[in-house]
């Protein structure tokens, strides 16, 4: 395309990514295939997810059903790991990937648990003119064409009161260390999933949430240690979740 010709269909799906991870859609729901490390951080993302809820609607911590009557988005579904979750805590979930074999797996998922989650093949920028209570969007943004129109896009999507939770890997030597160099060699990562220069600091990520028009509201770490495995703290060295509100 010429630089001077404006892109009338613009898209923040980077068409290689989507298709690296289609390929592995038939074995997402593999615990110990190529979707292993998601299918370990995922207890533990759902536990900042539930207390950012609770903290931001003053819900029942013990409740069951704390997303009854809230529309909830996930984007950068995959097979629906976190999608079906949070449908069963009551939402009323859309899920959107980039990639169509996810999407044709989640479903088949789905219908086998008896869930009703409106799974879509395509980019947050195909949701304008719809809102939702909660967006998630987890380890999903190093992996798009353009991060800023990215979170403008969630940003839409977000209702008024509404509440976004992010993760991703941070940029520094630890998350190389040990997503890159150790995780995609011995860790069971696939090789090539991640391209480090493609990490955002935690700066920079609160950066773009603030320039969309949200608040950021909390940042906390996503650590591993032998012993506690995957656990919130501190450190956000490797990697981390965001919340911010409207």
């Amino acid at each position: 395309m010429n630089a001077s010709t404006p892109d009338t269909n613009p898209t923040t799906i980077d068409p290689a990514e989507a298709a690296r991870f289609g390929a592995m859609a038939a074995d997402w729901w593999n615990p110990k295939g190529s979707s292993a490390m998601l299918h370990r951080l995922n207890p533990v993302r759902l536990r900042y997810i539930r207390s950012a809820m609770d903290d931001h609607w003053h819900g029942d911590s013990e409740g069951f059903r704390p997303l009854a009557g809230k529309r909830v988005l996930d984007v950068g579904c995959g097979a629906g790991l976190l999608a079906e979750p949070l449908a069963r805590l009551g939402g009323a979930v859309t899920a959107i990937d980039a990639a169509p074999e996810n999407i044709a797996v989640a479903r088949h998922h789905a219908e086998g648990q008896g869930l009703a989650i409106d799974y879509r093949a395509g980019g947050v920028e195909a949701l304008a003119g719809e809102s939702f209570d909660l967006v998630t969007s987890l380890e999903v943004i190093e992996h798009v064409a353009d991060p800023a129109a990215f979170v403008a896009g969630l940003a839409g999507a977000l209702a008024p009161g509404g509440l976004m939770v992010l993760s991703t890997p941070n940029r520094t030597p630890m998350s190389r260390l040990a997503l890159i160099t150790v995780g995609e060699s011995v860790g069971g990562i696939p090789k090539g999933t991640h391209d480090w220069h493609k990490f955002l600091t935690p700066e920079e990520l609160k950066g773009l949430v603030e320039d969309a028009g949200l608040k950021v509201a909390d940042v906390t770490g996503l650590s591993f240690t032998p012993l506690q495995g995957f656990h919130l703290s501190d450190n956000v060295a490797m990697d981390y979740l965001l919340t911010a509100t409207r």
